[in-house]
């Protein structure tokens, strides 16, 4: 027996083509969570956020432990993934937001 709860996505071209970013910056409040991402690029003045999401706290765990799924996947085919620089060193002088409500 076939289950009808299917769910029907739609992927325009636009978004199919995709957007780079090489840093994320995640923030929260009570109701929410913000992710920013960032395009850096050598020379500019500026970092460029890229795309902003928002995320109620139970969907942000959900993305969460589907990140961790695929990663732990992909460590699985490729090898684990080697982090080259700390976690808290932003280059080019940019600082983390403190969260805010």
């Amino acid at each position: 027996m076939e289950s009808d709860n299917k769910l029907n996505i739609e992927l325009s071209n636009e978004v199919a083509q995709g957007s780079y970013s090489n840093l994320a910056i995640v923030t929260h409040s009570p109701s929410e969570f913000v992710i920013d991402f960032i395009r850096m690029l050598p020379g500019l003045p500026k970092a460029q956020v890229g795309n902003r999401i928002i995320m109620t706290p139970g969907n942000m765990k959900r993305l969460a432990q589907a990140i961790n799924d695929n990663i732990r996947k992909y460590e699985n085919e490729f090898g684990e993934i080697e982090l080259n620089e700390p976690i808290n060193n932003i280059p080019m002088g940019f600082g983390s937001p403190k969260a805010k409500a």
